[in-house]
């Protein structure tokens, strides 16, 4: 079974890789278009830095540690990504502090400004990445310089994000926060010595506590939402569940595991954030995770709770083989199988590559374009990339 799956994912991440070289470069302006149709049909011109950043990020990652991608061509894209970002992405917020854009016109005109620290952290992981495939210390200075403004703007100070502060808002420990931040500590300090990762460890640490609150209703849910203190919040907000988020921060905390071994820490995210979400956020009657949850049985407010998205299936696919990777138990191997089953029966898309994005509940494409304002070049070759890596020592180490 194992060989099996090796092979089909091995042959859906070359299919991937190629839909996005062949329609979403701009070689006019630079950058990527992301908002690309089930054909390869670029619908919408305006370019994500969020995408930008993963698209840059994916195209270097695969250079640097997989033979067959080792191309100048995908080198040269993620060089073309880089530049772009660096020229445009960045502008100055209040204070003097630098923060990145949203989204931008065609040419590099900045659109819109989210008060979030999302694109600040794409923007690293791109940097950091292309600095490691080019050799260029200067990127590698700039990923480390904004992430030092990411982690004053989370512990110290978030005024320079724009966000005022209202009298009825409530403060919130919002999951994506932490496991973005231990994303970024993990990448800025891969093979860089232990001098670097003793630098980033108080904060991976900081970052794992933070993600630890999240785990509630004694130990049989994990929110989305808590507040600063690690309690439950009240409302629609206290109660939502992501299973895909959860699944997420599950294989985001057992790379910290390994990294420190933390046996603690591997079992608790394997039993937490990756089997509790599991079961809790699979469809018993359609198949698939749900998109969101309401842990007390209600309707969830997000009208696109019930569909079926691309993403929460990748984040499962490798939160589960890198379970069963950490501790050969079958049952993690049985999940995997469940979500692979169900992932590849439906979401590529077998005449034009790549996936949808987005199913109904029971299902079926709901909406066929292959990128958008969210969807672009990196959950689905991540996931493949990831799997394949495991897969291959999981194979080597069976020999």
């Amino acid at each position: 079974m194992l060989e099996e799956c090796r092979e089909r994912i091995c042959r859906e991440l070359d299919k991937t890789v190629d839909f996005w070289l062949k329609y979403s470069h701009d070689t006019v302006h630079g950058g990527f278009f992301t908002c690309i149709g089930r054909d390869g049909k670029v619908f919408d011109e305006l370019k994500y830095v969020w995408l930008q950043g993963r698209q840059v990020w994916m195209y270097c990652r695969l250079y640097r540690t997989m033979d067959r991608f080792h191309k100048p061509e995908i080198l040269e894209a993620a060089k073309a990504g880089g530049t772009f970002l660096r020229k445009f992405a960045r502008i100055m917020g209040s204070g003097g502090q630098w923060k990145c854009a949203f989204c931008l016109t065609r040419e590099g005109k900045a659109v819109k400004i989210q008060r979030t620290i999302f694109s600040e952290c794409f923007y690293v992981m791109a940097m950091d990445e292309l600095s490691r495939a080019t050799g260029d210390t200067d990127m590698q200075l700039e990923a480390e310089q904004m992430m030092e403004q990411l982690i004053y703007w989370v512990q110290v100070d978030s005024s320079g994000l724009g966000r005022p502060h209202l009298p009825g808002d409530v403060p919130t420990n919002s999951m994506a926060v932490p496991m973005m931040l231990l994303c970024l500590v993990q990448q800025i300090t891969e093979g860089r010595g232990q001098k670097v990762a003793e630098k980033y460890r108080d904060l991976g640490n900081w970052c794992v506590q933070q993600i630890l609150q999240h785990v509630q209703r004694d130990g049989t849910a994990v929110l989305e939402n808590v507040s600063f203190d690690g309690t439950e919040l009240q409302g629609c907000q206290g109660r939502l569940q992501n299973p895909g988020h959860a699944l997420e921060a599950g294989w985001f905390l057992l790379q910290y595991s390994t990294q420190w071994g933390d046996k603690e820490l591997q079992k608790t995210a394997i039993s937490k954030f990756v089997e509790v979400p599991y079961q809790s956020g699979w469809d018993k009657e359609h198949g698939g995770l749900f998109y969101f949850l309401d842990v007390d049985g209600n309707c969830p407010t997000q009208l696109e709770w019930s569909m079926k998205l691309w993403w929460p299936h990748c984040e499962a696919l490798v939160a589960f083989l890198m379970a069963y990777q950490q501790t050969k138990k079958p049952e993690l191997l049985d999940m995997f199988s469940q979500v692979y089953e169900y992932t590849f029966n439906h979401f590529p898309d077998a005449e034009n590559g790549e996936w949808f994005g987005y199913l109904t509940q029971e299902g079926k494409v709901a909406l066929d374009f292959k990128g958008g304002p969210f969807k672009g070049f990196f959950h689905v070759p991540r996931c493949l990339y990831m799997c394949e890596r495991i897969l291959d020592d999981l194979l080597s180490n069976k020999a």
